[in-house]
């Protein structure tokens, strides 16, 4: 969910678009804007990128809100059938939203708007890292107010260094997503014919702090947090497949026969991993085969989809306050929670209940996130 460019920038274009950082791909100009040289082919903006990025943001809030349903009922349908069996369903659509965030950050970093030189890769990393370390940082000020942290604040800060903490939990993905960014850049880069040493430098640091830690903690037996400052395979290959997906033509997915086939597909693999997250293991791994079969139909359904023109801007919009959204969600989420779930609902209050926390928690984080961007803090609250 970092501040990228999602239009394709020309070789003779402006380092970044104008704006502040937002969403887990940020948007930019219109297609119809001319390049900044004359005789350089114009700009195009992925509509159906801005689209992805929302239903993928919504689709955290979702797996989050199926997730209080879930500890509720302690992961055991006998403590209530209704409330698990509507968690399930819901988390089993939803598993799918961070590999898409991982595809739309390869296409944008490996097609849509490769970077150009080692101070773009920094420009954008800062507009991930900055409200990353704001928000960790308020999210431990709000612990702490509450009373609730088991350790001293200061030992939970430190912690945060180098992984996510309670209750900034959905923040582990940042710990992932900016080394995948980094990485999918410098080689970039590199193929280029560029020589970047400050990104590459930087990548082999959070490469090497993980052993470093413990080592350190073998040899002077010192209490160090582990770094999660690294990435899976699977992060890497989403975003290789997300390039490679979003890259396709519009004749690959073009046609309503074409377009509900794949989403045919898609709930084919949704009801897959439901089934697996009841039988086999809940959550779903990001890297089960379900999963992934969830997230390239979902891509193939939405590539290239056309977008009405009159709803052009409202969805520029929304995709630049997704990064804030994701962001401050959990302050929303975890204030209704309490009020809303509960073990004994039926089959008619827990759907209610989950669509309840869901819609008012989207509404609240969306409007909060254009709030403070109107406010010009888009930089530093994304």
């Amino acid at each position: 969910m970092s501040a990228l460019s999602t239009t394709p920038v020309t070789p003779a274009g402006p380092t970044e678009p104008a704006g502040p950082a937002a969403g887990p791909v940020a948007g930019s100009a219109d297609s119809t804007r001319p390049s900044a040289q004359a005789g350089t082919r114009p700009r195009e903006h992925r509509y159906d990128i801005d689209l992805l990025r929302v239903l993928a943001s919504v689709g955290v809030i979702v797996c989050h809100s199926a997730a209080e349903l879930m500890n509720a009922v302690h992961r055991t349908p006998g403590e209530g059938r209704a409330v698990y069996w509507t968690a399930l369903v819901a988390d089993g659509l939803s598993r799918c939203a961070v590999p898409l965030f991982f595809a739309m950050a390869g296409w944008v970093v490996l097609s849509g708007a490769p970077p150009r030189d080692s101070r773009q890769i920094r420009t954008r990393l800062t507009r991930i890292v900055v409200p990353f370390a704001v928000w960790t940082v308020l999210y431990l000020l709000w612990e702490r107010v509450r009373g609730v942290n088991a350790d001293p604040t200061r030992k939970v800060a430190f912690e945060a260094l180098f992984g996510s903490v309670q209750p900034a939990f959905h923040l582990w993905y940042l710990y992932s997503y900016v080394p995948v960014i980094l990485l999918l850049s410098v080689v970039v880069l590199i193929r280029a014919g560029k020589r970047p040493w400050g990104p590459a430098a930087v990548l082999l640091a959070l490469t090497l702090v993980p052993a470093l830690l413990g080592d350190a903690r073998t040899v002077f037996g010192l209490d160090l947090p582990r770094s999660a400052w690294n990435f899976g395979a699977y992060q890497v290959a989403y975003a290789i497949a997300g390039a490679l997906l979003l890259s396709l033509p519009a004749t690959a997915s073009t046609g309503r026969r074409r377009r509900l086939l794949w989403l045919g597909a898609a709930g084919c693999a949704w009801a897959a991993t439901v089934a697996h997250e009841h039988y086999v293991h809940f959550p779903a791994a990001y890297a089960s085969l379900f999963v992934a079969l969830l997230a390239g139909t979902l891509l193939m359904a939405f590539n290239r989809l056309t977008v009405p023109a009159r709803l052009r801007p409202h969805l520029t919009r929304l995709g630049g306050a997704a990064f804030g959204a994701y962001l401050v969600h959990v302050v929303f989420l975890k204030a209704l929670s309490p009020h809303l779930v509960s073990a004994g609902a039926g089959p008619l209050r827990a759907p209610a209940a989950l669509a309840a926390l869901t819609v008012v928690t989207v509404v609240l984080s969306f409007a909060a996130s254009l709030a403070w961007d109107r406010a010009r803090l888009g930089r530093v609250l994304g």
